[in-house]
C-alpha cells in the first residue's frame, strides 16, 4: 500500500477532523442486511446531531424493511483515502413519528423535507458504538477512535 508521504494523526485530531466531516459530509453508504436476502448497500443523505447519524430512506425500500428486522448497520463516509465507518444500530421513526427538531435539521441541510411528499418516508436514527478513521496505512494501526459509545483520547 502506497503511503503518498501521510503521517499519522493522534487520536483528538483524528476525532476532531471525523466530527468537521460528519458536519459537512452529504452522502454516507449505509449497509444493512436481511436475513434471508443478504447483504444490502445504498448511499443515503444524512445529518450529523452532534450524537447521531439521521437518515431518511422510502418507508418500504429494502434499506427501511433490513433496519426494521436489523438494526445493526454500518455506515462509510464516501472517500476511500479519509476512511471513517461508523457502527450502531439503527432505531426507526416513521416521517409522521419524528422528532420535530431532527425533521427540521434534515429539511434545512438539505432543502427536501420527507414529511411533505406524498409517499411514507423512514427516518433512520443512528448513534454510533464504534468509528474508525484512518488515512492510509500509517494510520492503521490506532484506527479505532470510538469503541463502546466513548470517543477515545
Amino acid at each position: 500500500m502506497e503511503t503518498t508521504g501521510v503521517v499519522g494523526r493522534r487520536t483528538a485530531e483524528r476525532t476532531r477532523d471525523t466530527l468537521a466531516r460528519l458536519v459537512a459530509e452529504r452522502d454516507v453508504w449505509v449497509s444493512t442486511a436481511h436475513p434471508d436476502h443478504g447483504p444490502h448497500q445504498v448511499p443515503l443523505w444524512f445529518l450529523w446531531d452532534g450524537r447521531a447519524v439521521w437518515m431518511c430512506t422510502g418507508a418500504t425500500s429494502a434499506t427501511a424493511r433490513n433496519v426494521r428486522r436489523e438494526p445493526r448497520v454500518r455506515l462509510a463516509l464516501p472517500d476511500t483515502f479519509d476512511v471513517v465507518l461508523l457502527q450502531g444500530a439503527a432505531e426507526c421513526f416513521p416521517d409522521r413519528q419524528v422528532p420535530p427538531d431532527a425533521a427540521e435539521a434534515f429539511a434545512g441541510k438539505f432543502g427536501w423535507d420527507p414529511r411533505a411528499e406524498d409517499g411514507a418516508f423512514l427516518y433512520v436514527r443512528v448513534v454510533p458504538r464504534t468509528v474508525r478513521a484512518w488515512r492510509g496505512e500509517p494510520e492503521l494501526r490506532g484506527r479505532v477512535i470510538m469503541r463502546d459509545g466513548t470517543w477515545l483520547e
